[in-house]
């Protein structure tokens, strides 16, 4: 959980400071659902650059924590 926040916050500032998140991660177009690596599992997100937002959707801890 805490690698998450960590990652959304560095998502948030790269988004303050003009980087287009929208293509981060992976996912099948850009501005929609994207799925990001995190500590040996992943999350989920949304980012809404208009909204100035970065919905995360779902966090997968690593298998061997399931």
């Amino acid at each position: 959980m805490t690698e998450v926040e960590r990652l959304a916050g560095q998502l948030a500032e790269l988004a303050d400071t003009g980087v287009d998140i929208t293509d981060l991660g992976n996912g099948p177009r850009p501005g929609g659902l994207r799925r990001m690596d995190a500590a040996g599992g992943w999350f989920f997100f949304l980012p809404s650059p208009r909204d100035r937002l970065i919905i995360v959707v779902r966090i997968v801890p690593p298998f061997e924590e399931l």
